[in-house]
């Protein structure tokens, strides 16, 4: 099941998407905005794997709106106006859709986004879960080069786009994966998604400062939607408070 949201300021296109999306059974509704400015709290609150997006609207555009969304999810823009779609798909959206949408024309693009939602989503080591006995290193090709990380050694993961690049105490790697499908093979005992972006290593963790973590000379941002669990997860079970001494 994927979850979508739609923006566009025209309340019958949205109605009209809606009503296609109900006929899918492998989409989900989660909400309905006119505006990118809406979808921005709708994705801090929800998980979203695909967005229906209009192009012309009020307060912000949706190109504008890609060009400052770091990692968002798939993108499937509907518009009145063929001239954005060459800009479109240079900021990696999956389908350009021109109103009036045809049925036949929403179900083809959202098979594709199903397709491309599974590939992304499956797991990037696969015979991981087939070992009795866990690794405590894996490879990522960087290049024509494949380098060996030792989860010990990383201090934290930043995505960006369909690309991570892993922070260690030995250096940095850029690698072709996507920050969920990393998230799923590290162990939750010993990192934490902290932002939407990042994913940090608690032993490494020197300090937390308001929304910031502190792990050597780097500071990594926690997002308020994040923050309990962050605060819950490293810092209450290790709370020394109201020590006393005789």
């Amino acid at each position: 099941m994927m979850n979508c949201v739609i923006i566009d300021d025209e309340p019958l296109a949205r109605e009209g998407i809606a009503n296609y999306v109900r006929e899918i059974d492998f989409l989900r509704l989660i909400a309905t905005c006119e505006n990118p400015v809406e979808l921005i709290t709708v994705l801090d609150a929800h998980p979203v794997d695909l967005i229906f997006l209009d192009i012309q609207m009020p307060k912000m555009s949706g190109i504008n709106f890609l060009k400052i969304t770091q990692n968002p999810p798939i993108v499937i823009i509907t518009t009145a106006f063929p001239s954005y779609a060459l800009e479109s798909f240079q900021l990696n959206v999956l389908d350009y859709l021109l109103k009036p949408i045809t049925f036949e024309r929403f179900l083809k693009a959202v098979t594709k986004a199903k397709e491309y939602h599974q590939l992304i989503t499956k797991p990037a080591f696969p015979h991981a879960a087939k070992d009795t006995q866990r690794v405590d290193y894996f490879f990522i090709k960087c290049g024509s080069k494949y380098e060996k990380i030792y989860f010990q050694h990383i201090l934290y993961v930043q995505g960006m786009q369909n690309y991570v690049t892993i922070c260690t105490s030995q250096g940095k790697y850029l690698a072709a994966l996507y920050l969920k499908n990393l998230e799923q093979n590290l162990d939750g005992q010993s990192f934490i998604r902290v932002h939407k972006s990042y994913i940090v290593s608690i032993d490494k963790i020197e300090s937390i400062q308001g929304n910031e973590i502190f792990i050597q000379s780097h500071r990594i941002p926690i997002s308020r939607n994040y923050y309990e669990h962050v605060i819950d997860q490293v810092v209450k079970n290790q709370l020394w408070d109201k020590i006393r001494f005789s």
